[in-house]
């Protein structure tokens, strides 16, 4: 260990005699430790190191109000990872006191009198043990923090990349950026008075964006028809989800399998007569059930070229009125008891004017 990096330790001298005190601190002050604090009163010492936090501490065992393994036991239940290491001052050279003073958590002894070249000796190698393991210490948590900033990055970069790519499955339908804004802002709203905790809700927020992702595999003359779709046609627009869950799948992230189950099953009704697999009931997953709610809710209040914008009470009315058949009995509860925040959302994202 670098000398001079030792020589900036910061060494607690504990002991209730002045003399030792002044005797110990001349002692490492010769040998240029600069950073020295002496503590006569060992009930100082507890609220010092969380002051100071020594690198080193030297402790005396027999003294008044508290005994070095009173000492020791604060600081031990400190739960400190970087716990320094303590050196017993004493005179007792029994195997009983050593036992016990390094079951205390000494790590090792100096005895009374002083020996200057002993007492340096085990003062230099304690340090130098403790030193390297706080920079390993600090090493380690340099890592973390560059791991989960990295891991944030990808987080980040995948979300960016779910969010375009709902954003070109929209277009193709002749839909906006604003539908997604809206639908996914119900859907997580509604997923979170659901008891979904915060963490799920977002997810939720940013994996519903991603429910007619499918749509990019439907030939145009399908998807951007304006009239009525006939059977054949409606058979094929009805290959979307699963369209959408292959392209989502493969991907072991919770975002990206949330919006795969949300890409497959949102158009699946609580009757059983939704597709593509006609499940019905709490066979279809909670997620599906209620970006179900939120989708039609949207598009019903949704000016586009080919319909009008039903106005909201129209909308609520159907959405109510399909209670139990379209759809899941309590995400339509859930809905009508939070529609004032819905409705703020909806207004939050209204789309331009003309």
């Amino acid at each position: 260990m670098n000398d001079l990096l030792r020589h900036q330790a910061r060494i607690f001298i504990v002991d209730d005699e002045p003399a030792n005190l002044k005797l110990l601190s001349k002692m490492l002050s010769s040998r240029k430790y600069q950073h020295l604090e002496a503590i006569q009163d060992p009930r100082d010492v507890l609220d010092r190191y969380r002051v100071t936090r020594p690198d080193l501490i030297l402790l005396d065992i027999n003294m008044p109000h508290l005994d070095g393994y009173q000492v020791m036991a604060q600081l031990k239940a400190l739960d400190d990872p970087l716990l320094p290491p303590i050196v017993i001052l004493t005179a007792q050279h029994g195997r009983e006191t050593l036992l016990k003073a390094l079951a205390a958590g000494a790590r090792d002894f100096i005895g009374k009198p002083f020996d200057m070249a002993e007492l340096l000796m085990r003062v230099n190698n304690l340090l130098d043990a403790h030193l390297a393991h706080c920079m390993l210490h600090d090493q380690k948590g340099i890592l973390e923090d560059m791991v989960r900033i990295r891991t944030e990055e990808l987080n980040q970069t995948r979300l960016q990349v779910v969010r375009r790519l709902g954003r070109a499955a929209e277009y193709r339908d002749n839909e906006t950026g604003y539908h997604i804004l809206r639908m996914s802002g119900y859907s997580a709203l509604l997923a979170s008075h659901l008891g979904w905790s915060d963490a799920a809700s977002d997810l939720m927020l940013n994996a519903s964006p991603m429910h007619d992702i499918g749509k990019i595999g439907i030939p145009d003359a399908v998807l951007l028809k304006p009239g009525r779709l006939d059977a054949d046609e409606m058979a094929i627009i009805r290959t979307h989800p699963e369209i959408g869950a292959s392209i989502l799948a493969g991907d072991d992230s919770e975002l990206l399998r949330l919006a795969r189950t949300i890409a497959l099953t949102h158009h699946e009704k609580w009757d059983g007569s939704g597709y593509p697999a006609g499940l019905s009931g709490l066979a279809i997953p909670q997620a599906g059930r209620i970006v179900a709610v939120a989708d039609v809710f949207d598009a019903l209040t949704s000016r586009r070229p080919y319909k009008r914008a039903w106005t909201v009470e129209e909308a609520v009315t159907y959405v109510i009125d399909n209670d139990g058949s379209h759809f899941d009995p309590e995400v339509v509860r859930c809905f009508r008891q939070h529609l004032p925040e819905i409705l703020a959302i909806r207004d939050q994202h209204q789309e331009p004017l003309d």
